[in-house]
């Protein structure tokens, strides 16, 4: 009986601590004497039901009370499966959907106002599984990888090909903004198509001269997560499709196989 008594005891301190810093565990202790060894089997039942009672109720007044967003605070975001793969990440969660979105995967040709240049190499990034999207540099996810274009079915001048893509980039959608434009790389947005109500659409080109292709990458910033998946949301092939119809409006070709994109809803 003793050992019992003093294994719940320490089972409802547990409890008690479990409580948020910002709440008092509503724990309810019973003034029990010390029992004595010839306590009745029928009286130990009574103090067991009771303190075992008393324990349920504090997990569950705790549970209640816990806020929403201890879980993203107690798993940094960084380590967090949503956004593995990605860099400069922001995490919105609740208990059915979680939102991940991530700006530090842009080349930033040109060192950024806060001073950060993220491909140092100048390469583009590739495309996560936890994101939307599709690049030449997503090698290691054939997914998400889609093939160089060339530039020679029109021209065989590197700056030609370039003012040409400008061009087609801007044609493409009216909502697209032109971020950054040098000589050979360019940084472009659009409002993110699907899933509705997330932020940009960040397009990306490189021109190699020396191979005559032009590289891209087409991602979305946010991906969205429904519980139990973990896989995002599909964009239902918007990256895609749009790369597509800028490639037309040049009536360049592609090297290498087609990406059928995504089948998933």
């Amino acid at each position: 009986m003793i050992k019992t008594f003093l294994l719940l005891s320490s089972c409802l301190t547990t409890a008690s601590s479990l409580a948020p810093a910002n709440t008092k565990a509503r724990v309810t202790l019973l003034p029990i004497t010390h029992p004595a060894t010839s306590t009745p089997p029928q009286q130990r039942r009574e103090v067991i039901k009771t303190l075992s009672a008393s324990i349920l109720s504090t997990l569950a007044f705790n549970s209640l009370t816990a806020s929403p967003s201890s879980a993203i605070q107690d798993v940094p975001t960084n380590q967090a499966a949503t956004s593995a793969g990605r860099r400069m990440c922001h995490t919105d969660t609740n208990p059915t959907r979680t939102v991940v979105e991530c700006v530090g995967e842009l080349r930033q040709a040109q060192p950024s106002k806060n001073g950060l240049q993220f491909n140092k190499d100048g390469r583009l990034s590739g495309v996560s599984a936890t994101e939307n999207g599709v690049s030449t540099s997503a090698v290691k996810n054939p997914s998400r990888f889609s093939p160089p274009w060339t530039y020679l079915t029109e021209t065989s001048d590197a700056k030609v090909a370039w003012k040409s893509l400008i061009a087609a980039v801007k044609r493409v959608d009216d909502r697209v903004e032109i971020v950054e434009l040098t000589d050979e790389y360019l940084h472009a947005t659009i409002p993110t198509e699907y899933p509705p109500g997330l932020t940009y659409d960040d397009m990306e080109f490189l021109l190699r001269p020396e191979d005559n292709i032009v590289l891209y990458r087409s991602v979305s910033r946010s991906s969205i997560f429904v519980y139990p998946l973990t896989q995002p949301v599909s964009d239902k092939n918007t990256n895609l499709n749009r790369l597509e119809k800028i490639r037309d409006i040049l009536g360049w070709d592609e090297l290498g196989m087609r990406q059928e994109g995504s089948k998933l809803i």
